[in-house]
């Protein structure tokens, strides 16, 4: 009889940590500009590669964070996306250097790049014009999650 009370108990014991990952399920978010949006963050190089493609839409609080060991010259591309982006460029203290807006999607085998215009650690990638309404300037501040 006590084995068989013992083993619920350590079933939901087991399955606790689990009921905050539901809690948690939209992610850690970035503030930038007074606004929190929720991410996802790409900080493993399959997670870069795939990035955002094949997705059909991305709520306007929402977005892509990727991370990098290092400050250094970034490219992206949209190639196999289906909804324009904002690309935001952000150096190792999270400060704002470069952007490209509206970025349209890219179907072709060979799509065009674009890159930042200082080193960047960090990047952002929102919904098309959901960054650029924000009118960042040099040295504007992301706050990344903790």
């Amino acid at each position: 009889m006590e084995g068989s009370l013992a083993r619920p108990a350590l079933l939901a014991l087991l399955l606790l940590p689990l009921a905050g990952c539901s809690m948690a399920a939209d992610g850690p978010t970035v503030e930038l500009k007074g606004r929190a949006y929720t991410v996802e963050v790409a900080d493993e190089v399959s997670e870069q590669a795939r990035g955002l493609m094949f997705r059909r839409e991305l709520a306007p609080d929402h977005g892509m964070l990727f991370v990098y060991p290092a400050a250094e010259p970034q490219a992206y591309w949209m190639r196999n996306c289906h909804i324009p982006l904002d690309i935001m460029y952000f150096d190792g203290a999270g400060k704002f250097v470069s952007a490209h807006y509206n970025v349209p999607p890219c179907n072709a085998a060979q799509c065009p790049s674009y890159p930042s215009k200082a080193p960047a650690r960090y990047v952002l990638e929102l919904g098309g014009g959901v960054g650029k309404a924000l009118e960042l300037a040099p040295g504007d501040v992301l706050t990344l999650p903790q």
